[in-house]
């Protein structure tokens, strides 16, 4: 048997047209309505819905193919955000709550589904079937987030199958740990100042919070080198070690792990050479890539594919 070779898609955000059009520029052709590769698995590694102007093409498109078995696909955090926003806890508020931050994210979604609104809830019954990350032995995908520890918790306490409901509502109204695991997975890991510390970016606002290397050690790190996939760049201050975050880095003797999420306007990113930011900030620059993975340990430049409109 042939080993199983892989490309795995970064975050398409219902840019449908861009998406069938880096198929077929991998090989991909559509047969009897699917498509399909005749020696590879296509990987969608979430953030599939939203923003886009081809929400509803794109998530039948990508449904068909991982029912078909052309494709697997997991959740990103536009996904579950959209699974919350539609479940209701014990006293009537929604678990993702419609306030105007969460309308606006999932808005165009919704605009999509106007007069296919059963098609849409069929959707998210689909969605809830899909996991939060794929170990499949040689590579691993996650959304934003590898940590050995936090996906050994969760292979303990997410049930196997679809997301149930009352799943959901326990650990969210519980504020029970695997809640802030998804979220940590799908968001990236975060450093939060403590409260006297002003840290002003090259905008000259203070910031907070923001996404963090989590494949390096912190120790002597400035703040520039800590921060990844921000909008904004941070000064080349050295963190105090006490506030130096404490987490397992991503070690280099571990299988690559593909990930998404951080809207990198430069193009898809070998980080470290088993680390892969696949997202190409498909909105803002009109480019969607992919990574074709056939079998090797050390990740490879000239293995990214890039389609633009233009």
């Amino acid at each position: 048997m042939k080993p199983q070779f892989y490309d795995i898609i970064g975050d398409v955000h219902g840019h449908a047209s861009l998406l069938k059009k880096l198929l077929k520029t991998m090989g991909y052709v559509k047969i009897n309505g699917i498509w399909r590769h005749p020696e590879r698995i296509a990987v969608f590694i979430g953030d599939f819905i939203n923003r886009g102007p081809e929400i509803r093409e794109t998530i039948l498109l990508i449904r068909q193919m991982t029912e078909a078995g052309s494709a697997l696909a997991i959740l990103g955090n536009h996904e579950y955000s959209a699974i919350l926003y539609h479940i209701k806890d014990s006293s009537g508020m929604y678990l993702s709550r419609h306030i105007a931050g969460n309308r606006n994210q999932i808005q165009s979604t919704l605009t999509s589904f106007t007069g296919f609104e059963t098609e849409w809830k069929d959707h998210l019954k689909w969605l809830r079937t899909l996991p939060f990350y794929l170990d499949l032995g040689a590579i691993r995908i996650i959304h934003a987030y590898w940590n050995d520890d936090d996906i050994n918790y969760l292979r303990r306490f997410v049930p196997e199958g679809r997301l149930k409901k009352k799943f959901l509502r326990t650990i969210h109204e519980k504020q029970h740990p695997t809640a802030l695991i998804i979220y940590k997975i799908l968001k990236g890991l975060e450093f939060r100042c403590p409260a006297d510390l002003i840290l002003k970016c090259s905008k000259g606002m203070s910031r907070k919070v923001f996404r963090m290397n989590w494949w390096e050690s912190p120790r002597n790190k400035t703040f520039r080198q800590l921060s990844f996939g921000n909008k904004f760049v941070l000064p080349e201050y050295t963190v105090p070690i006490e506030l130096a975050p404490a987490f397992e880095p991503y070690s280099t003797d571990k299988p690559p792990v593909f990930v998404g999420h951080y809207c990198l306007s430069e193009g898809a990113v070998i980080m470290q050479n088993n680390i892969c930011c696949i997202d190409s900030a498909v909105v803002g620059t009109e480019t969607l890539s992919a990574y074709r993975w056939s079998g090797e340990k050390l990740l490879l430049k000239e293995n990214i594919v890039n389609v633009s409109l233009l």
